[in-house]
């Protein structure tokens, strides 16, 4: 009664869809392995090339019984188009929906409810420039107020205008988001969010003064970034270790 029913997309789609379906469906595992998840809860989606469709997780399912092929293909609307035994959370896509019909770079959209997320996006300065993993994201995030579960339409307008042209979010009281031309520079601009929340706390919690990162630092941190990554961003050149990990875990989600 327990098991789940056996889907296998792969040859039934284009290569460059059944490579997006494994690259979202690792992302689900290594949220996992990385305890930012949130039960069944919380979403992260992937637009198909060239088209207004994106693939986003099945809702019952744990995220380490995502695998590429239960990955539910919907429209803008949140209409299913799979052949497919599974539905989505309406709710749950709502945000997701918003970011993906007004930026065309925004090719994945993470959004997930880690309690340093939530802490950091809850206290009146929000995230400040205490590490240097704050420095990957203070350049380019946005914040947006609460309002509630995301289930009205009129909050979508307002989501998308807060969110601008940044890649970094923090939601108040609910959590954080990343977007990303591809999944894995959507996974890594999360993963320094998450971590650069997960100092500030760790920081805060010392009630010492803490010692700022001085703002010329701040302002040449994307120089140097290009130094480090050598024209790459961060995902292309983190992303295929990240995908060995997923494979080294449990190697089932690529099915």
């Amino acid at each position: 009664m327990f098991d789940l029913p056996e889907l296998n997309l792969k040859g039934k789609v284009s290569d460059e869809e059944w490579k997006l379906r494994v690259d979202l469906a690792a992302c689900y595992r290594l949220v996992e392995h990385f305890r930012w998840g949130d039960l069944i809860y919380t979403h992260m989606s992937a637009r198909l090339p060239g088209t207004n469709h994106y693939l986003v997780n099945a809702f019952g399912l744990s995220f380490d019984e995502v695998t590429a092929s239960n990955l539910v293909k919907v429209d803008l609307q949140g209409n299913i188009l799979d052949d497919t035994p599974y539905e989505i959370n309406p709710a749950g896509f709502t945000i997701h929906s918003a970011i993906h019909e007004v930026r065309e770079d925004a090719h994945c959209v993470i959004h997930l409810h880690t309690k340093e997320t939530i802490a950091v996006a809850s206290l009146e300065g929000g995230l400040q420039p205490l590490s240097q993993h704050s420095m990957f994201s203070l350049p380019s995030l946005s914040y947006h107020g609460y309002e509630g579960l995301a289930v009205n339409d009129d909050e979508r307008a307002r989501l998308q205008a807060d969110l601008g042209n940044t890649n970094h979010m923090l939601l108040v009281n609910h959590g954080g988001l990343t977007v990303g031309p591809t999944v894995g520079d959507a996974f890594m601009r999360f993963y320094d969010l998450q971590r650069a929340c997960e100092i500030q706390v760790a920081i805060l919690a010392t009630g010492q003064p803490a010692i700022a990162v001085p703002q010329p630092i701040q302002d040449n941190i994307y120089n140097q970034a290009k130094v480090v990554h050598s024209g790459s961003t961060g995902g292309q050149l983190a992303w295929p270790a990240m995908l060995r990990k997923a494979y080294r875990l449990d190697p089932g989600f690529a099915k």
